[in-house]
């Protein structure tokens, strides 16, 4: 396990377990024990593991090009950019390879546009308190959360937060602000969605003072909340989509999409990226979208998303203090240390991720069956209705 030899940095506090496998939705450690995966890698693995489209796609793409510079326009990318336009209703698409940098991109396009249209001096985003938006340094200052900032100073200009409330952002919006992003469902703040009153009245708001809004949909997005995306739930129409996590199904793969208003800002040069749109993950992604964007999968998320989350209400404990989420998207506050709940699930057979200070989310793969979704839940009722420190 890692010690303070180890070679690699100081980042992550791991778990004492040692995955070397996985299939369907159980990880299997060095040891042989198996693990329900309710991480799904934090978001990505929607297809859970071992998915025999995922892996003959991927195979066949890196038996044939591995990697291609995007002053080729390549078969794969292509096909991948017309799928998810078509499937979004927006305009264009630029690939990325995560969704920090996904985001980092639409805050670029979303400048440009004010720029060309206002001149300078209109460039500030909002953000919302308690968001998660990346670990670059824009996008890391887009994040509402002062606990990750410290350290990293100085930052880039031009964000500010406002609570997710018509009065503040009302007093926000003076006349430099080109565009505010939020998250349907703020997941790393502690799997928090989004009042829909608030999300219609700022659409409007948007649309009226041509401002800008763009939707981060890195972990509510490609089917994780029983829609496309997220901001379905909410019959709004975003101008920037940013993706990530879910979409290359354990690839690295991101981007942001746009709508007609914006699709000729960007200009060659402009924008990016050495490995965004890689063949091999691009044929991942397609094999994720075939699979899940569609009409008969998205209604079994729904309907997993809600046998889990009434299955967790029937759990009789005075620790649970809320359940909340969309989907297969769901968050548990508890007053007990999440970490510590973490661990003991782990013990268990169980793999669960936390988010904020007292909530422990639950990130299954996609392909989720109810009877393991009754058997994970069957693991957490135990040790809630039994906890001890």
């Amino acid at each position: 396990m890692i010690n303070e030899n180890s070679p690699l940095m100081n980042t992550y506090k791991y778990l004492p377990v040692n995955l070397i496998k996985g299939n369907g939705c159980l990880l299997y450690d060095n040891k042989g024990k198996s693990y329900i995966d309710f991480t799904s890698g934090i978001g990505v693995n929607s297809l859970g593991y071992n998915h025999k489209d995922w892996v003959l796609a991927v195979q066949e793409a890196a038996s044939s090009l591995q990697h291609c510079s995007n002053i080729f326009l390549n078969k794969t990318v292509y096909e991948l950019a017309e799928k998810l336009t078509k499937l979004s209703g927006m305009s264009k698409v630029f690939f990325s390879n995560s969704g920090a940098e996904a985001n980092e991109g639409a805050f670029k396009l979303a400048r440009k546009y004010s720029f060309l249209k206002y001149g300078k001096g209109r460039n500030k985003i909002l953000s919302l308190e308690n968001s998660f938006h990346g670990r670059t340094l824009a996008a890391l200052k887009a994040t509402g959360q002062e606990k990750f900032h410290n350290y990293f100073f100085p930052f880039p200009e031009g964000f500010e937060y406002i609570k997710a409330d018509l009065e503040s952002l009302t007093k926000a919006l003076t006349n430099d602000v080109c565009a505010i992003i939020v998250e349907g469902i703020q997941g790393e703040g502690g799997v928090h969605p989004l009042d829909k009153n608030f999300i219609t009245s700022l659409k409007k708001i948007c649309q009226e003072k041509d401002i800008l809004l763009i939707f981060d949909e890195i972990q509510t997005g490609i089917g994780r909340t029983g829609k496309l995306f997220c901001y379905e739930h909410f019959n709004i129409k975003p101008d920037i989509i940013s993706f990530a996590k879910g979409l290359g199904g354990g690839l690295p793969i991101g981007g942001f999409l746009c709508n007609n208003k914006l699709q000729n800002v960007f200009n060659p040069g402009d924008h990016g990226t050495t490995f965004g749109g890689n063949p091999v993950a691009s044929s991942a992604a397609l094999t994720v979208l075939k699979n899940i964007a569609n009409e008969k999968a998205l209604k079994e998320i729904q309907e997993k998303g809600s046998y889990l989350t009434n299955l967790l209400k029937d759990i009789s404990s005075p620790h649970i203090k809320a359940i909340r989420g969309i989907g297969l998207m769901i968050g548990i506050e508890v007053d007990i240390n999440p970490s510590s709940f973490q661990e003991k699930a782990l013990k268990e057979g169980l793999l669960v991720l936390t988010a904020s200070t007292n909530v422990i989310r639950l990130l299954p793969p996609l392909i989720i069956s109810k009877k393991e979704i009754k058997k994970a839940v069957k693991i957490l009722k135990n040790i809630l209705e039994n906890w001890e420190e």
